[in-house]
Order: structure tokens, then sequence, then C-alpha cells
């Protein structure tokens, strides 16, 4: 598969989870159905599958590996910690205002990840 590929379903993938995880939230929080519906929760974990093995096999590829490489660092980082902030407004907050407020953070991060990988540089100053 080559690299320009790869790199497009990466992309794709990228704004996918985006756009799921919004719409996630928006129907939690305002109390729609769809969020209770199956596919809710499971399609966005196998488009997160798609989007984490693309990173690892461009990373490859290219051999850059993120203790090398500080944008990966920042990136990966990132990662952990959206995904934190995504268990926490969807399972762990114990209060409506602790879940949208995470929810919220969560976004603040996935555009810091997006910007970290635009830029190639990890310089923001916010991780």
């Amino acid at each position: 598969m080559t690299y320009t590929l790869l790199k497009t379903i990466h992309v794709s993938s990228a704004a996918l989870s985006y756009l799921l995880f919004l719409l996630r939230g928006i129907w939690r929080f305002g109390g729609s159905p769809l969020a209770a519906q199956r596919w809710t929760r499971i399609v966005p974990h196998v488009n997160d599958s798609v989007l984490l093995l693309a990173a690892l096999v461009m990373a490859t590829q290219v051999a850059q590996y993120p203790a090398y490489h500080a944008f990966l660092v920042a990136k990966v980082s990132g990662l952990v910690v959206y995904i934190l902030l995504g268990m926490l407004a969807f399972r762990w907050a114990a209060t409506q205002r602790g879940r949208v407020a995470a929810w919220f953070a969560a976004q603040a991060v996935f555009f810091y990840i997006v910007a970290v990988a635009i830029t190639k540089s990890p310089a923001l100053g916010l991780i």
C-alpha cells in the first residue's frame, strides 16, 4: 500500500473519528435515543482501529518512531489524553457538567493533535 493511500485513509479516519465523537456527545447530552444504539458504540472503535493501524503502518514505512521524533511523541501523548477525556465524558464523570467539560476538553486535544500533525511541531505549548 502506498504512503499516499495510507495517509488518505489516516486523515479520512481522523475526520470521521472527530465527527463520530462530536455526534455521540451531541446525541448523548441532548438525550437523543440515537446515543443508545449499538452501532454508536461499535463504529467509532472500528474506525479508530483503522486510524491507528494506518498511523502505525505509515510510521513503519518511513521509519519514524515516536521515541526519535518529538512531534510523534506529542501526537501519541495527545492521543492518550484524548482517549482518557473521552472515557471521562462518556463513562466516568459523575455529573453532567463534568461529562460536558471532558467532552469539550477532548475536542480541544483532538485539534491539538491535528495542529501537531500539520506543523510537525509539538511546540504549541498545550501538552
